[in-house]
Formats: structure tokens, sequence, C-alpha cells
């Protein structure tokens, strides 16, 4: 388990599990507003595309600054894309409270060390 997670260890971990993707996209929502994630996961035949991002502190300013990317560029991306959360719970516990808003916002929250869960999502 990594203490800290940084952008490296999720790359090596996609890379691993062959999860493709292109890494820092920046995308420009409605409100005029650029957003930077740290992965797109291309549109598959099974799957649609997916926007994942990592966060190392997960807090309640980091799920806020998430939850408005999100919706704030929702409409300019394909009207099936998923967003996720890659969360380093490996030094302290996510909060319930924090788990909850990303859903409420349509972003799938996943705990690193959970993250063996998801790669056959992340993979199609």
């Amino acid at each position: 388990m990594v203490a800290s997670l940084v952008y490296e260890d999720v790359v090596s971990w996609r890379d691993i599990h062959k999860i493709r993707y292109t890494s820092r996209l920046k995308f420009t929502g409605t409100s005029g507003l650029d957003h930077l994630f740290d992965f797109v996961i291309p549109k598959s035949e099974s799957k649609p595309e997916r926007i994942l991002h990592a966060i190392n502190k997960p807090d309640k300013n980091a799920a806020e600054s998430l939850a408005f990317a999100w919706m704030d560029t929702r409409e300019v991306r394909p009207p099936d894309s998923e967003a996720f959360a890659l969360l380093n719970d490996s030094e302290h516990s996510v909060s319930a409270s924090i788990l909850d808003a990303l859903r409420i916002y349509e972003v799938t929250p996943i705990l690193w060390s959970a993250r063996e869960d998801v790669v056959q999502e992340l993979a199609a």
C-alpha cells in the first residue's frame, strides 16, 4: 500500500492491468473554467468514456472541487460519460460523508485499497 498516492502510482497500476488511458486532459466547462483530469479512458464497445481523477487527501475540499469540475464539464462530454475518483485510504479512512457527496454528484468513489475490484470495469 502506498503512503502517498501519487500520479506515478496510478500510472503504474493502470499499466500493470493494461487499462488504456490518455493522461492529464483539460476540459473547459460550461462556466468557462478549465478543469484538469488525471486520466480519461476512451469509450470501448462495451463501456462509455470514463474520467478518473486521483485524490491523495480525500477531504471536503477535494470532494467539492472534483464534484464541481465533473458537473461543470459533463455537458461538454459525451452524454454517457462516467466519472470516478480514486481515493487514497492508505493513511486514513475516507469518511462516509465524502463517499456520499461524490456519489450524489455521480462520481463513483474507488478506495485505493479496493482498486483491484474495478480493474475489469476500467479495462473494458
